[in-house]
Formats: C-alpha cells, structure tokens, sequence
C-alpha cells in the first residue's frame, strides 16, 4: 500500500491528474502529515514567496427572496413572506460607503431565485452600482442564479451572461455548488440548476473570459465518491477554458453549517466534519485541482487554528473578512475577522499577509481605513 501511495503521490508533485477513485484511495489510506507535506509542496511549486492572500469584500444579498428550498440554508424567506425584501439602490449606496471606508473595493452580490426578478432587474442594479462608483467590482450572483434568470427570459447562458457582464458583471462566484451529483442536489437543493447546468453556465462565462471561483460544500449526505466525482468534474471544466481565460481562479471547500436548518432540524443530518477531515480535504483539494491555481481556506466556517493549518497543507489565501456575510452565518457559522486579525493569523502561520483583488492582483493597504471589527 506504501508503495501505491508513493507512486500517486510522485504523479500528483508531475502536476498530473489522479482519478477519482485514486483521490479517494490517497484520502482513505494517506495520512494527514503526508497528505498535507505532498499538497503543500504543489502549492510551493506555483507560490513561491511564502505570501498567502486576502480580500476586504462585502457579501450583500439582492433579495432572500427564493423559491429553491435549499434544506441547508434558513436565510431565504418564500414569496409574499412578511421577512421578504429586495434591497434598494439606497441601500447599496450606504453600504458600499462603508465598504470603502473599510478599505474594500468590492461586492460579493448574491440573491435568492426571485420569481418576478428577471434579466433587466439584475441589469439595471449593475449599472446602477456602476454609475455612482465606477471602480467598484461586482462578484455577482452566481450559476444557480444565471440559470434562474435564464428560465425565466428563455434565454441562452452566454446571451445572459453577456449582458451582464456589459451592465458592470466584473466575475462570478462559484456558489451553489455544493455537491454537483444530482442524487444530492435532489435530497437537498431541488429548487436548483442541476449540477451539468451549473458546469454548463461555468463554461459560457470562462468563453467570455469572465473570471470565476469554484466551491463545494460537504459533511452532509454526500457520500466520498461524490465529493470526489465533484472535484474531478471541476478540473474537467477548467481544462476547457479558452487559453486567454482564468476560468476557476480559485476553489473553495467548506463543511455544512447545520444550525437550525432542515437538514439537521427534520432529517437529522449534522455537521460531523472535525478539523482533521477539514485540513485532508482541503490538501486532498490542491492534489486532485493542479490546474487550479488558487486554493483558498474557509475560516468562516473552521475557525482560525484549523484555517492556519491549512496554509500548511495546500491553502494559499485566507479569503475574506466578509464586512456582511448574512447566508452561512444564518446557519451557525460563528468565526470572523478584522483586516488587523486577518494579517495577524496569517502571520502567526509563518506568512506574509498580501491584500489581493478578485482577479488576484495584489493592492496596497488604503492609507486611511476602519480596522473593521465583525
């Protein structure tokens, strides 16, 4: 078995690509430290200044209006629920006001699936947003959503996508992944795309060279096979982008919050993900995603010390100190970050903190900035 184990790993540092049964079999039976050395030896070979990355972004919801009725998520409210709202152009100013003010320069702008919120609705805030602070990023919406708005326009992906992206769409998110199986999606997440869509709409955005992440959220009823299925359909995509295309700059795995939803609440599903799983998975991540250059660690949902570790195990960004996150934290996820706390966990890891744009570029600290406390 040591010798399997050597041999997978020597292709993994070639940069090749491990099957999904190989990934599974390096999971199962590699331990922690060897997991951990191989996928942060691949990270050494693309980073090789010891930086790690971060973000001030803000996550702002159009709506928690939906129709999907994810069995993870107690953010959404029904239409017609008296909780509902849309979030006005006033209300973006104030805090995209403050989001400057803490020395951001973008906005993770996600919604629900609105059923009377069609393609000119999403239009117009863009252009909205763009007309008042031009320099402004939008990191919006995401694959669910496209194909929300696609459904209800009878348009194709790439026609929506491109007028998106001339109304001010600057990347895209990789939400509502989860677990791209559709026996999962259907147990979980049925209101959504399913998970060819979700690929689907990745690949027309990577065609207009609009820059996305990819995610996966696991430790619910997924079995590995499917976590590992998921991982490889990933690195699928990514081989199919356009040359001149970042595609998934970026991927993020994160376990399931189960705080009050009806997941844990009526099916009895719980978060079992301890923080050993966290850290295989996420190195098991960079070993099976070479042809992903970011792998960013979810601090929001494992805490600081396990998000420290992961450095050590393949993670190269720290993601972001979210001044709004209002999904994930509606489910239980209790973790959060100043820009001082941030720089100053990955310090402690043994890194240099670099604040970094969507695109991973890196920027300077604003002179004048509100240490935000979350």
């Amino acid at each position: 078995m040591d010798q399997q184990i050597n041999e997978l790993f020597k292709r993994a540092l070639n940069s090749e690509f491990l099957s999904a049964d190989e990934g599974q079999f390096l999971f199962e039976k590699a331990s922690t430290s060897a997991l951990s050395f191989v996928a942060n030896e691949m990270k050494n070979q693309r980073k090789k200044d010891n930086v790690v990355t971060w973000i001030i972004d803000r996550n702002v919801n159009t709506t928690n209006v939906c129709t999907a009725n994810c069995k993870f998520c107690n953010f959404y409210r029904v239409p017609g629920h008296g909780e509902a709202y849309i979030t006005t152009m006033e209300q973006y100013k104030t805090k995209i006001d403050e989001t400057i003010e803490f020395g951001g320069n973008q906005l993770l702008l996600q919604g629900g699936h609105h059923p009377e919120l069609g393609l000119k609705f999403y239009v117009d805030t863009f252009k909205g947003i763009k007309e008042m602070y031009p320099d402004l990023k939008l990191h919006a919406l995401g694959p669910p959503e496209i194909a929300h708005i696609c459904k209800l326009e009878g348009m194709s992906h790439t026609a929506v996508l491109t007028e998106l992206k001339a109304a001010g769409l600057d990347s895209l998110p990789g939400a509502g992944a989860e677990i791209l199986n559709d026996r999962v999606r259907r147990l979980i997440s049925k209101g959504k795309c399913t998970g060819s869509e979700w690929l689907d709409v990745m690949r027309a955005a990577h065609q207009l060279n609009i820059t996305t992440s990819a995610t996966m959220m696991f430790g619910h009823i997924e079995t590995l096979e499917e976590r590992f299925e998921h991982l490889v359909w990933l690195r699928e995509v990514q081989e199919e982008k356009p040359a001149d295309s970042n595609g998934f700059l970026a991927f993020i795995p994160w376990p399931f919050m189960d705080e009050g939803t009806l997941l844990l609440n009526v099916k009895g599903i719980k978060n079992n993900v301890t923080s050993d799983e966290y850290i295989r998975m996420l190195a098991i991540s960079r070993i099976m995603l070479p042809n992903i250059e970011n792998i960013q660690v979810s601090w929001l949902t494992v805490g600081k010390e396990t998000a420290q570790v992961c450095l050590h195990a393949g993670g190269n960004d720290f993601g972001s100190i979210m001044i709004e996150e209002n999904v994930v934290s509606a489910a239980g996820a209790p973790h959060r970050f100043s820009a001082t706390g941030i720089q100053d966990a990955i310090r402690e890891a043994g890194f240099v903190p670099q604040l970094r744009t969507q695109e991973y570029e890196y920027r300077d600290l604003p002179t004048e900035m509100i240490d935000q406390v979350v």
